[in-house]
């Protein structure tokens, strides 16, 4: 017996030690991180400005790898199978941690079984937007005009079974009428479909449309559950009447993950730097600009976020009457 103890004690070290001169000698590489979205959309914008901070910190470069489409599922399933050695990174959001589970009966990835939480990024100020050029003006006179016209009016999400599509079929039920649903790969083609006429409104994360809303070539006419320190004219949903969808608690965000199976050691040096980096003054303000409140947290925090979310999200689906698959 105290045989095969010291043999368990000396595996025990032996990993220890490993851990540590892994830990050590991380990155000796460039790093990937896999985003879910087009270039130029929220995740992109955000992991580009994260990554520029940590490539610094890191001593090596940390590279942005877009895969969008399919609701994140392919970005979800890049990262899942990548090598757990801290040089793939994932940038999660409610799509692949969250409703992606609730929807579908079969995905190439477990968000449950293939990912360790690293640190939550941010969550993002959403708004409604309509084109200047549309008669709209107010939430109200959305109502009245999507009432008296039923399948008149087309509506922009990132994607079926996405936050904003469920917004939307929640929206139908509220005001008993109907709307078209057109899904894109992410903000920047949402916000393209606005400008040109293809939709005529949207509820999504600012990031992809401050610059129109501040050309005047798009309207803001309600943001999230609380006014934006961008926009502080701009009504709640509270303040135009939805205010029963802002006490589901749901809004779009942004977390860091690796696949399962990364060092603990790597999780938490990555986890310590990007809270560094995001208690940055000059960082949250650039953050902020964007459209992005700063979360951060320790990686058992995030854990218990996405929990708490995928809750939140299947109340949502229901309250919806959105039928999974």
């Amino acid at each position: 017996m105290q045989k095969i103890s010291a043999v368990r004690l000396l595996s025990v070290l032996a990993a220890f030690a490993a851990c540590q001169a892994l830990a050590q000698s991380y990155p000796a590489k460039p790093i990937r991180a896999i985003i879910p979205e087009a270039p130029g959309g929220v995740a992109d914008v955000v992991m580009r400005a994260t990554a520029q901070e940590l490539s610094k910190r890191l001593g090596q470069p940390v590279v942005v790898d877009s895969r969008a489409g399919a609701s994140g599922i392919i970005a979800a399933e890049a990262c899942a199978k990548a090598t757990p050695d801290g040089y793939t990174l994932c940038v999660l959001n409610a799509n692949m941690a969250s409703f992606n589970p609730l929807f579908f009966a079969k995905l190439p990835y477990n968000p449950d079984r293939d990912f360790e939480p690293i640190v939550r990024l941010i969550d993002l100020t959403t708004g409604i937007m309509v084109p200047s050029s549309s008669p709209i003006s107010s939430v109200a006179e959305l109502r009245t005009l999507a009432k008296a016209n039923p399948g008149s009016l087309n509506y922009g999400s990132v994607g079926n079974g996405s936050e904003p599509h469920l917004f939307l079929e929640w929206l139908k039920q509220l005001w008993g009428t109907n709307m078209v649903h057109v899904p894109y790969k992410g903000g920047i083609p949402v916000a393209q479909a606005l400008l040109s006429g293809e939709i005529q409104f949207t509820r999504l994360g600012l990031t992809s449309f401050i610059g129109q809303i501040r050309g005047g070539k798009l309207k803001l006419i309600a943001v999230g559950a609380e006014r934006s320190v961008l926009f502080p004219d701009v009504p709640t949903l509270a303040e135009v009447g939805l205010g029963d969808y802002a006490k589901l608690g749901i809004y779009p965000w942004f977390g860091l993950a690796g696949p399962t199976g990364m060092p603990k050691s790597i999780i938490g040096r990555l986890n310590a730097e990007i809270i560094d980096i995001y208690k940055d003054p000059k960082f949250r303000e650039i953050l902020i600009n964007q459209g992005s409140v700063p979360a951060a947290g320790s990686p058992e925090e995030f854990a218990a976020f996405l929990k708490a979310d995928r809750e939140h999200s299947a109340e949502l689906i229901r309250i919806a009457r959105v039928r999974p698959d």
